[in-house]
């Protein structure tokens, strides 16, 4: 998947989509760490501000639990 950036959807929501579904799927299961930011950045192409602005929001969700010096983990169900 990659992200539109003439989409009138914002790129941070189409890569929180991506992840989500990533999450849904299982590719990313519950309990395990997401792959860096910077790892994000470099597969989407996108700023670090946006791949941070799409975590906070799936955290925000419920759907990502940050934890500071350890990296984001996806949430237990």
């Amino acid at each position: 998947m990659s992200i539109d950036h003439g989409a009138a959807e914002f790129p941070f929501e189409q890569l929180a989509r991506i992840l989500r579904d990533r999450i849904e799927s299982g590719q990313y299961p519950a309990g395990r760490k997401i792959p860096a930011l910077i790892k994000l950045q470099d597969e989407f192409g996108l700023s670090s501000m946006t791949v941070r602005r799409a975590v906070k929001a799936l955290a925000d969700e419920g759907l990502l639990l940050r934890v500071p010096g350890r990296g984001t983990f996806v949430a237990e169900s």
